[in-house]
């Protein structure tokens, strides 16, 4: 295992042909005079979908940059989570969307939705001290459509399960502390919940919308070090975004157990060897005739319900992934979409390689996914 030292490319470098335009940090834009920020805001375009690939920088040549001699390291390795980056007092931009008009920038498709939720009961909480100093609470629901554990990783004190602060006949006080039914922290020689009868705490919902992450299981790319995708350092940036000190309104991912866009790790791993044969991720899939995503949201609408949540910031570079969280009949309204940047091409450390490169560029080019929104105001 290379060590934590492993040099990271800092560097802003050309970015590949596929990518957006680079747009100002958040924090950045937030220091200029006032003056100036008002002529950058009227210089920005006006909707996301004029940022077309032919406007974008680069040569195809690019592509074939060779990987850093080390392609784990601090900022991506799971041991790492959630991130090694400095906080800041800023969170991330949003651009809103409104998935009830056609041109409220959620995508083109019409997702298929289940004509009813599934019921998800979440069956025990736990308090997570993460390597970076930050806290988190990892909630583990049960379902009544498949026989896997899906998870709900909670940032902030203020969301609280519905089906996990029900009381449940003949448990004790030390029964709901063991289960996570609690309010405040756990301490040695605590002998009550904080809950009263009804399963209320002391806790208020925040005024804001919560930062949500749908994030599906990727063995290969959290676990296995896989330089084929960006999925670690997705689930990595997911939960520092959501730990910025200026995040009060907190945040959730949830992680769905659903390898491979839905296909199992089997039939990924043979989807691989196709793309060492030449295929790109969609043809792959395609030619093992399997959809080329697979995945569903049902169970992550249901359990953001659960959660509490009704209105959200969904954190996606997918903006057909919109109305799919959203519900049948809109259970849960999606405000803003913010976008999931490479940190490698922010010049903030992470990882770049010809195949994760390639990966993104067909997620673009055919799956429709947007990598920024080039300046468009905060």
């Amino acid at each position: 295992m290379p060590s934590s030292s492993a040099q990271q490319p800092t560097h802003d470098g050309p970015l590949p042909s596929f990518y957006s335009p680079r747009s100002t940090p958040a924090d950045a834009a937030a220091e200029q005079p006032d003056d100036a920020a008002r002529h950058d805001a009227q210089a920005a375009p006006e909707h996301v979908e004029e940022l077309s690939l032919s406007q974008q920088p680069g040569t195809p040549g690019e592509l074939s940059q060779q990987p850093p001699p080390s392609l784990v390291s601090p900022a991506f390795t799971p041991p790492a989570t959630p991130g090694t980056q400095t906080p800041t007092s800023r969170g991330p931009r949003g651009v809103p969307v409104d998935s009830s008009i056609p041109s409220g920038g959620c995508g083109s498709k019409k997702p298929k939705l289940l004509e009813t939720l599934p019921e998800v009961q979440c069956v025990v909480r736990a308090r997570i001290p993460t390597v970076a100093g930050t806290e988190m609470f990892l909630h583990l629901y049960t379902n009544n459509v498949d026989k896997k554990e899906h998870l709900a990783i909670v940032f902030g004190n203020n969301i609280r399960s519905k089906s996990l602060d029900a009381p449940q006949e003949g448990e004790t006080e030390m029964d709901r502390m063991v289960r996570g039914a609690y309010t405040g922290r756990l301490f040695p020689g605590r002998t009550t919940s904080g809950m009263n009868n009804h399963g209320e705490g002391q806790n208020t919902a925040p005024v804001d919308p919560p930062l949500v992450r749908i994030h599906s299981e990727c063995y290969t790319g959290e676990t296995a070090w896989s330089a084929r995708c960006d999925c670690g350092e997705q689930l990595d940036e997911a939960a520092r975004l959501m730990s910025l000190p200026g995040n009060t309104s907190g945040g959730i991912i949830i992680y769905l157990r659903q390898e491979g866009r839905g296909i199992g790790l089997g039939e990924k791993l043979k989807a691989y060897n196709l793309q060492d044969l030449g295929s790109d991720t969609v043809e792959a899939n395609l030619l093992l005739r399997h959809p080329a995503d697979a995945r569903s949201y049902g169970l992550a609408t249901a359990m953001l319900l659960d959660l509490g949540q009704d209105s959200i910031r969904l954190l996606t570079n997918n903006p057909d992934k919109i109305r799919a969280v959203e519900g049948p009949n809109r259970e849960i309204v999606v405000k803003e979409r913010v976008a999931m940047v490479p940190l490698s091409w922010k010049g903030r450390g992470g990882f770049r390689s010809q195949e994760v490169e390639g990966y993104l560029k067909t997620k673009i080019e055919k799956m429709g996914h947007m990598l920024d929104m080039g300046g468009l105001p905060h």
